[in-house]
C-alpha cells in the first residue's frame, strides 16, 4: 500500500516547504491582527454599547411586586435593569426569592418578566394599566 507522501523538493533541487509554511503562518498573523484591528475600529461601538447596557442601572421598583429589599436582592443576583429582568425566568426569580429567606417566600414573580419586557420596550401606559388590575406583582 502506497502512502501518501507530498514532494516539497522544487525544480532545482531545494525544499521548498519551509518557505511556503512561513508564507502561509505570516498571512494567518497578519490576517488575524488586520482582522482584530478593524473589530476595534468599526465594530468596538456596539460591543461597547452592549456591555454598557448590560450594566446599566434602573429603578426595578416601578414593576409591581418589587420593593426595596426585593430590588436589592435581585441586583445582587446580577440583575439590574428591565431589559435583564425580563430575560430572567420565573423560576430564576423565584430562586432568588426563596434563597433569601422564609420572609420572601409569600412574592410571586410570575408577571414580573412581562412587565419588565414592557418597561424595557419603553410602554409605560400600557404597564400602567396593567397594573392597576396587579395586586403584589400577581
Amino acid at each position: 500500500m502506497k502512502m501518501l507522501q507530498i514532494n516539497t523538493v522544487a525544480c532545482d533541487g531545494s525544499d521548498v516547504f519551509w518557505p511556503w509554511f512561513l508564507w502561509l503562518l505570516g498571512a494567518f498573523i497578519l490576517g488575524f491582527l488586520l482582522g482584530w484591528l478593524l473589530k476595534q475600529l468599526f465594530g468596538g461601538s456596539s460591543n461597547a454599547a452592549a456591555s454598557e447596557r448590560k450594566f446599566y442601572k434602573e429603578d426595578l421598583t416601578k414593576i409591581e411586586g418589587i420593593g426595596d429589599k426585593i430590588e436589592k436582592l435581585l441586583n445582587d443576583d446580577g440583575i439590574f435593569n428591565y431589559h435583564q429582568l425580563s430575560q430572567t425566568s420565573n423560576a430564576e426569580l423565584q430562586k432568588v426569592l426563596t434563597d433569601a429567606g422564609p420572609a420572601y417566600t409569600m412574592h410571586r414573580p410570575r408577571t414580573w418578566s412581562a412587565q419588565a419586557r414592557l418597561a424595557d420596550e419603553g410602554q409605560w401606559e400600557e404597564l400602567g394599566k396593567w397594573q392597576e388590575f396587579l395586586k403584589g406583582g400577581v
